[in-house]
């Protein structure tokens, strides 16, 4: 169903699977991978349309391998090509080279958030998603059946009926304090950011990085924080888009109030950071034009992501700093986490003891991003102290395996999940590899299979015992058999959930009864047990 803003009776007792409180890039997501499994979502959002403005500039970090499974990496970038590791990033403002590191795991993909939402949106819509715009979450109460969700729509205010209700209405998120849920954290006010969109005059481009040619200064790189004693400074220089131009300052301001946002306002705060002026322009074309002031910040990680027949994804669940683009990596992955297995308990395919698996695999997702995003806060603040251990940092990071751990903790993939007996195998609990399989004559992608977003069992032996062993789920489970054509990664066959986890794996040419007792038990766990 297309977007939907049309008045709502006060009297509605229409009823829906699931209930999204939230239209944003993780509601969105959240609507598709529930439509996928066979499950009927309403999106609530309280906006009549999209915004304008971009809370983010891409997307770093195992996400990219995970919008590649869908389908939607190819819709975003125009491309069939499956996403490439980067050579480099940054971390805490320092430099991370990925180029000598093995199998890096960092994936980024430049894109705005409008325009990831708008394929979240439209491919929600595909897949018969009800998004109504305007409409609000005002109140909610549960009972052992379901919940009913009090909303505020353009025809006044109506009931909805839900067998689950998720709250992806942000850090401010209303289901969770209807529900009681704590929000533990810190919150600092020691922070001034500044961004704006800006154009810069050719003189001033550095020819060699495509970085800031600063008179008096020196070279400020592209697309990384570069730190000095003052403050922080960074500069964005989209390819088709306005440059973006952000500082950071410590100390807040030496008003009782921050001084209104302006081009002038980020002129001086350029000027207090790098110690000279940067003679940039104002952007040009027709906006909307970013001009954003921010201070302070939140940590903060809800003390549970379920009560009852609510949950939380992304920042309704956890806020933590920017720095590193961590927010989608992390949001998105709850979603498609728990999509699955919110349909499968909708359709009566599995008990709700699977949703306990939610939390325990995405909580500490979100512990390591709160660890990393507050460590590189570290690194970048002002004071001699600070710049002595940023050398140190600067030089446990040239080693290509200390590297290749900072990569692993910012695309997410550090993290591996509990799969019980099936944790044998060094794969199980981690995100497949993108495996290329010959079967029926020809060559796909493990992403491609994965489009449909159902369980897979991948068989590579010669005589497709594990294929077997998953005969009676075939109405749930797709079971391909083939040749892996390339780099098998050590596999001969493996498990993979809808969320591109491992969840059982063998290297044995012919496993035996052990090994394929732990499948069978893997297959009950996550699938339920066979027809």
């Amino acid at each position: 169903m297309s977007t939907d803003t049309s008045p709502q009776s006060s009297t509605d007792d229409s009823s829906t699977d699931v209930l999204i409180a939230g239209g944003g890039p993780n509601g969105l997501m959240l609507a598709c991978e529930l439509s996928l499994a066979g499950a009927r979502p309403v999106v609530l959002e309280r906006l009549t349309a999209r915004a304008e403005e971009n809370r983010a500039n891409g997307l770093v970090g195992q996400v990219v391998r995970v919008l590649d499974h869908r389908g939607l990496h190819e819709r975003l970038t125009g491309s069939a090509e499956p996403p490439r590791p980067v050579p480099g990033f940054v971390f805490g403002a320092l430099p991370l080279d990925l180029s000598a590191v093995e199998d890096n795991p960092l994936h980024i993909l430049g894109v705005p958030q409008r325009r990831v939402e708008r394929a979240l949106e439209e491919r929600a819509t595909e897949l018969g998603a009800e998004i109504r715009r305007g409409h609000e979450l005002t109140g909610l109460s549960q009972d052992a059946e379901g919940v009913t969700a009090e909303i505020a729509g353009p025809g006044g205010p109506y009931r909805l009926r839900a067998r689950y209700l998720v709250g992806a209405d942000g850090g401010r998120s209303l289901a969770r304090k209807l529900c009681g849920i704590g929000f533990p954290g810190v919150t600092r006010d020691d922070t001034i950011s500044r961004s704006a969109h800006v154009a810069i005059p050719e003189s001033l481009i550095d020819p060699a990085t495509g970085g800031l040619d600063v008179p008096g200064y020196g070279v400020v790189p592209p697309f990384m924080h570069h730190r000095t004693e003052h403050g922080l400074i960074a500069y964005a220089p989209f390819p088709g888009r306005p440059a973006i131009l952000t500082t950071m300052e410590w100390g807040g301001s030496d008003r009782s109030e921050p001084p209104p946002m302006s081009l002038d306002e980020l002129r001086k705060s350029v000027r207090r950071v790098l110690g000279v002026d940067l003679p940039f322009l104002p952007p040009e074309g027709e906006g909307p034009h970013l001009l954003r002031l921010l201070t302070g910040g939140n940590t903060r990680l809800a003390d549970r992501y379920r009560a009852g027949r609510v949950l939380l994804v992304g920042d309704a669940a956890h806020v933590h700093s920017a720095i590193g683009g961590p927010g989608l990596n992390l949001g998105l992955q709850d979603t498609v986490n728990l999509g699955w297995k919110l349909a499968a308990v909708v359709r009566g395919q599995a008990s709700e003891e699977l949703l306990d698996t939610y939390e325990s695999e995405r909580r500490p997702a979100a512990e390591r991003v709160v660890m990393h995003t507050q460590a590189q806060s570290a690194l970048i603040a002002p004071g001699a102290e600070t710049t002595a251990l940023r050398v140190l940092f600067g030089e446990l990071l040239r080693d290509p395996g200390n590297a290749r751990h900072i990569a692993a903790t910012m695309a997410g993939s550090d993290v591996r999940y509990d799969m019980g007996s099936a944790d044998a195998h060094p794969l199980a609990g981690r995100f497949a590899p993108d495996l290329t399989i010959e079967v029926d004559g020809g060559a796909v992608r493990l992403a491609e299979l994965a489009r449909a977003a159902r369980p897979l069992l991948l068989d590579f032996t010669g005589d497709a015992a594990a294929a077997k062993e998953a005969s009676g789920r075939q109405d749930r489970v797709h079971i391909v058999t083939g040749r892996c054509s390339g780099s098998s990664h050590g596999v001969s066959a493996l498990l993979v959930r809808p969320d591109g986890y491992v969840a059982w794996a063998s290297s044995s040419p012919e496993p035996d009864e052990g090994e394929l007792g732990t499948l069978r038990t893997a297959l009950t766990r996550w699938f339920g047990s066979a027809t």
